[in-house]
This record gives structure tokens, sequence and C-alpha cells, in this order.
């Protein structure tokens, strides 16, 4: 065991709480641990596994690692990849670059077909495996496929600052999340390209997206004043927010719960939508969301 689980341990003690899967361990007088005792076992590889991660009773280990390239705003995003590495989504970057599986000491760039000023935002894993990014001043698309090839592909519509993150919806069709975009556009799983009619629009709206437990998307709002989501039928709709300013958050993200939980940027509350199955009313539908601040 090593010097800092010993320290550990003693404390443990100390404090009298000593648990396991089956209980308290239980020891005697002299503050010692019944040798016979099978969880004594289990959790002295917890403690031991637990130090040694930095998960439950340390401060976490931080490291650097260098990259290949960098540069000014390089990039905005990343994606977690089929294979384990960590690709970086390109902004201002000219070659892509990533992380492999598990060894953050070996990071390698490739080839990008496209490049431009604040070329894409965020990115998104599609079902085959590729990983597409997305359009924020690019006027293509562009993907690296689970095998590593680059490619390019047509929009349907594009202006400056369009997007800004995207979600994988249930049907395995990528949606882009408007920020100055004026329409929706999604690229299906089978690769067609199309745009939707949105309900509210406004410059720089929306920053990032989550998918709620019922199978709709919903934007997370910077600068908008209502909530916009794309139900699983493919209905955008609207929906008050309790709290708005301009710009107030970006990315969101999904509690086990099922509640959907906006990132703070300039916003001084934190604010969320709680997905309720109506199944809890004895209705196999979805009831619509349920707006709080906190």
């Amino acid at each position: 065991m090593s010097t800092a689980n010993a320290n550990i341990i003693s404390n443990l003690w100390q404090q009298d709480v000593w648990q396991t899967a089956e209980g308290v361990v239980p020891h005697g007088d002299d503050g010692t641990v019944n040798p016979d005792y099978t969880g004594w076992v289990r959790f002295n590889d917890i403690v031991n596994k637990s130090v040694t991660a930095g998960a439950l009773f340390s401060n976490p280990i931080i490291t650097t690692y260098s990259f290949v390239y960098t540069t000014a705003t390089a990039y905005f995003g990343g994606v977690l990849a089929p294979d384990g590495s960590i690709h970086f989504v390109p902004f201002y970057a000219t070659v892509g670059q990533k992380v492999a599986a598990n060894n953050a000491s070996t990071v390698s760039t490739y080839s990008l077909i496209y490049t431009t000023t604040s070329a894409y935002a965020g990115g998104v894993l599609a079902a085959d495996g590729s990983i597409h990014f997305v359009p924020r001043n690019a006027s293509v698309g562009q993907k690296v496929a689970a095998n590593g090839t680059v490619s390019t592909y047509s929009l349907v519509y594009t202006t400056t600052g369009a997007y800004q993150g995207g979600v994988l919806a249930p049907d395995g069709s990528i949606h882009f999340v408007p920020s100055s975009s004026t329409v929706g556009q999604k690229v299906s799983a089978n690769g067609t390209v199309s745009t939707y009619s949105l309900v509210y629009t406004i410059g720089t709206a929306y920053g990032g997206g989550v998918l709620a437990p019922d199978g709709s998307i919903h934007f997370v709002p910077r600068n908008a004043s209502v909530g916009q989501k794309v139900a699983a039928n493919g209905t955008v709709s609207t929906y008050s927010l309790v709290y708005t300013t301009a710009p107030a958050y970006i990315g969101g993200v999904l509690a086990p719960d099922g509640s959907i939980h906006f990132i703070p940027y300039s916003a001084t509350v934190g604010q969320k939508v709680n997905v309720t199955p109506a199944l809890l009313f004895g209705i196999g539908t979805c009831v619509s969301p349920f707006i709080n601040k906190f």
C-alpha cells in the first residue's frame, strides 16, 4: 500500500467511516482489521484504485502534453471518435489534430481539404462513425470518416456565423444549431443535406444543443429570448424562458434525471429544462418542458 493510501486509511479509521459494499469493516480494540473479512480485500482495492485515479480520496492528477500544431484560436470544440481518439474541430487551424486513444503523448495532425477563418464550431459523431464539423463561416461541410479519410460535401445554406454546435437526432440525422442562420440545416443518415424553417431567429441566437430523452433537440439560448426545439417528428416550436440576457448560455448538458442544463456564459443564474415524461401521469407520451432557474 502506498504512503498516500496509508494516510487515507489512518484518517478513515479516525473518522470511523470504513465501509464497503458488505457494510462497516469490523476491527478489534487495537484498531486492526479482521484479516478474515473478505470485504477488506475489496475495500483496499477500491482505495488504491481511487487514489491512483484521483477520483474519491485525492486531488486530480494534472498533466500536460505537447501539440504538433498550434495557432491563435486554432480549434473550437472536439469529438471522441469510435477508435477512442479525440479530434479537435478546426476553427482557425489549417490542419486537423487529434490525440490518440488512451495516450495523450501521441498527438498527430492530418490534412484538411477546406480551411477558412472561423470555419467550424463544434462537431458531431455520426452513426456511421464519421465526424462532422459544424459550419460556422465554412461554405462547405467537412467530415472525417471512421477510417480517417477527410472529405467535403455541399451545404444547402451558408452565411456568416451560421451555426454553432450540432446534435445527432434519433433518426441518425445531424442537426446544426442555428447561431446567425435563418433556417435550420441537417445532414441525414444517408448524407442528404436539407434545410427546414425555424420559428425564431436572431443574430447569434443559440450556441450548442442537447438531445432530450423524448427525442427532441433543444437549442441552447445564447442571445435568444425564447427556447427553441425540434421534436422527434421534425416539428419546430418555441417555449418561454425564465431568464434571458445577452449572451446568456453556450452549450448544454443532459442530466441523469432527464433535465437539460444550460451552461452559463454571461448568465448570473443557472437555468434548466425539465423534460418530464407524461408517463408519470399514466400517459405514454411526453408533456411540454418546465423551465426553472436556480
